[in-house]
């Protein structure tokens, strides 16, 4: 009755108030009840309980891409959620970088560097409209920021920053015609590794969240339950084997790949010892002369002996005459011939870091050493002689890599001097990117040494086009007499006023979000990338002279206490303990990888040593990198879920501090990280790990599995160490 006087009234003309009134009250309800009962994780203020979907930031080259089954589309629309909590993380990481005093923690250029990757990243993996979404999306939860930083700091222990900086080197998209290539004809070969586990956590009021977010379960970085038994790898290349590199299918007739392309799987297998057994490599300095011929077994490089001078079968040992290079007038000559053409190269002193494209006759690198120029090798893939495993064995920095069309893993502006001799590179093919991404990662003013014996008109004509593009300059073209080559010396421009005053922009300048510092995974670009001009960039100075830039800091790094700290804490571990409280025989160090370096102390520390350390940045970790090649010591970047690009046996110590506790989950199968320390050590080679005492208790029975011998043990608290040495045990 009520329902129906309330009907009659409304059609009376005051009617039209009480069905306003009506609508009103509804609606009001309709949101009360909408409130009360909507997500509560939509809440902007809502304090999370797990920050496991934010802290290990999952890279796009760690994602595995099978063309026949999943579509390029549902790719990038499975991987928006993971992108958008990395830029999350990366701004979370600007907020607090002032408030970590840690000796992990990095400076604000740093930070500043690594935010750029972010936005060349999106540019290049995503539309333009979900760039757009992504940051609206990003702009609303910076409420939630603030108590994630305020968690994620009560899980640092002992100086070790748990915060992991985004870096952006990441496989570019629009390489799936490589992807094809590489994959042909083996189903156990793809581009990148095993993509990270992870679980999808449903929301218990919204079972289907089309956006959930996943979260990965933390766990223990290795299963303190779990037994290991080991086999020989029986791959292609047996002894030599490089996971990222070889080929290994047998339908396949190429030895390597064109570009770096992993196994699937991680390698669960140990690397076999040469045929002739392997030889304890002869100590250095007398390993610049002669080095062990079973060591460095190859079945070409017998052939490649009888044609060149300069290393000679002598019974058991390879030696290297001192008067025998490919530079007939003697190496000596050669470096001096280049001093003399260009006086500001000095050898030593204002040029310290050296990258050598090819490794052909590594007494360049000997005598450059004997100069105190690091120079760092580049074993080309298409090396079939395996000269770059000469040069390990006899004790030069060298590193493996395909070098097509990725850019190499350094940062830009790093290397002092770029030399190529005869390497036989097409510098001006496909629009000029190879001799572009030298430009990346040469140092402003700095010099481009090109050495070739014959010249051939086209292609000098189209070599000189080119660098005229680039604007650089020749400083001196001339040829020696007596080692009958020429040699043409470069320079990079300092400034960009010079790119302004070219009248054809080709190539054109790289666009702003273009990071010329991402390097993993991430193709070359035809573009030239702007010089810095900012105080706070890396490279707008030329750095002091060495030895003096070992200890100086520039003014982009703004941290100047915690990199002094930094020194200070690795020469005291060094003196007080490596060199004097573990029983490693020093004589016989001469190759060392710091496998997680921050900002190259520990490597600064061996210098009295006499050995060289190769520092590995992880991509995950904050970028540190370019103030490592400040310093005047060498480094690479690389994701400890893959393989190293080396030759077994190239280290004879690897050190890694609080690598596994940073990794936690982020490799599919963490074990297969103490595997590749396996194929990297040498028998007789030494390994320190510095980590938590619930990392170190099941590693140590890992590497007794491997027949490892444990030296020393030592923990306090819940950080340890362990001192193992590797055996010559194989299955």
């Amino acid at each position: 009755m009520a329902l129906t006087r309330f009907a009659r009234q409304a059609k009376r003309p005051h009617g039209v108030c009480l069905k306003m009134t009506a609508v009103a009250t509804l609606g009001l309800c309709f949101i009360f009840v909408w409130s009360m009962f909507s997500n509560p994780s939509s809440s902007l203020t809502t304090r999370r309980e797990s920050f496991d979907d934010i802290a290990e930031p999952v890279s796009a080259s760690t994602r595995v891409r099978d063309p026949g089954n999943v579509s390029e589309e549902s790719e990038k629309a499975r991987h928006v959620p993971s992108n958008r909590d990395k830029k999350r993380k990366v701004k979370s990481g600007l907020k607090e970088k002032d408030e970590k005093n840690v000796t992990g923690s990095v400076s604000s250029s740093v930070h500043t560097h690594n935010s750029g990757k972010k936005a060349g990243r999106h540019a290049s993996t995503r539309k333009r409209e979900d760039k757009i979404e992504s940051t609206k999306e990003t702009e609303k939860e910076k409420p939630e920021e603030g108590s994630e930083e305020e968690d994620s700091e009560k899980e640092e222990e002992d100086g070790e920053e748990q915060q992991e900086v985004v870096d952006g080197r990441e496989e570019n998209l629009d390489g799936e015609d490589e992807v094809k290539e590489g994959t042909e004809g083996d189903g156990d070969l793809v581009e990148s590794v095993v993509k990270e586990p992870e679980e999808k956590v449903e929301d218990e009021n919204d079972g289907s969240r089309s956006n959930g977010k996943t979260r990965k379960r933390r766990g223990p970085v290795f299963d303190p339950k779990a037994h290991y038994t080991w086999k020989l790898c029986s791959t292609k290349s047996k002894h030599n084997y490089i996971p990222c590199i070889d080929i290994e299918s047998a339908k396949l007739q190429s030895y390597r790949h064109t570009e770096r392309s992993c196994p699937r799987t991680p390698p669960m297998c140990l690397v076999p010892l040469p045929h002739g057994g392997y030889e304890s490599p002869v100590h250095w300095p007398e390993s610049k002369l002669k080095v062990w011929s079973s060591n460095v077994a190859h079945p070409k490089l017998a052939a490649y002996i009888k044609r060149h001078s300069w290393l000679v079968e002598s019974g058991e040992y390879l030696t290297f005459p001192q008067n025998q290079s490919q530079f007939n007038g003697g190496v000596v000559h050669y470096l001096e011939f280049i001093e003399e053409m260009v006086p500001d190269i000095e050898w030593g002193k204002n040029i310290r870091v050296v990258l050598e494209i090819g490794c052909t006759d590594s007494s360049f690198v000997a005598s450059l050493l004997d100069r105190d120029v690091l120079t760092l090798s580049l074993g080309l893939k298409d090396d079939l002689v395996d000269l770059a495993q000469v040069s390990v064995e006899r004790g030069f920095p060298t590193f493996v890599s395909p070098f097509a069309s990725r850019r190499l893993p350094f940062p830009s502006g790093v290397f002092d001097a770029i030399h190529c001799s005869g390497c036989n590179i097409p510098w001006h093919s496909n629009g000029g990117r190879l001799l572009l991404e030298m430009n990346r990662i040469l140092r402003p003013s700095g010099y481009f040494i090109l050495s070739t014996k014959h010249d051939n008109l086209e292609e000098e004509e189209a070599m000189t086009k080119l660098t005229a593009s680039i604007c650089w300059n020749i400083l001196a073209h001339k040829t020696d007499e007596d080692s009958e080559v020429g040699v043409k010396i470069y320079q990079k421009p300092e400034s960009n006023d010079i790119y302004q005053l070219r009248r054809k922009k080709i190539p054109p300048l790289c666009k702003e979000n273009e990071n010329p510092d991402a390097a993993w995974y991430v193709h070359m670009k035809s573009c030239l990338h702007v010089i810095p001009s900012a105080i706070e960039q890396h490279g707008t100075e030329w750095p002091e002279e060495w030895p003096k830039r070992l200890e100086t800091y520039p003014e982009w790094m703004n941290d100047k206490e915690k990199l002094i700290a930094d020194t200070n804490h690795w020469k005291a571990i060094v003196d007080q303990s490596y060199l004097a409280g573990i029983s490693i025989d020093w004589s016989s160090v001469r190759n060392v990888m710091d496998m997680k370096a921050i900002y190259g102390g520990f490597a600064a520390a061996l210098l009295s040593q006499k050995v060289w350390v190769m520092n590995v940045v992880p991509v995950h970790a904050p970028d540190t990198l370019p103030f490592i090649f400040e310093r005047g010591l060498i480094g690479i970047y690389h994701d400890w879920c893959e393989s190293f690009g080396t030759y077994p046996r190239s280290y004879d110590l690897l050190h890694a501090d609080h690598l596994f506790s940073r990794l936690k989950n982020r490799c599919k199968q963490p074990v297969s990280i103490v595997v590749e320390m396996d194929r990297l050590l040498r028998p007789g080679g030494w390994v320190i790990v510095r980590d938590k005492v619930e990392i170190l208790d099941p590693l140590q029975e890992i590497l007794r599995s491997l027949h490892w011998e444990m030296r020393m043990t030592y923990s306090q608290g819940k950080e340890g160490i362990i001192c193992a040495q590797k055996t010559d045990w194989r299955p």
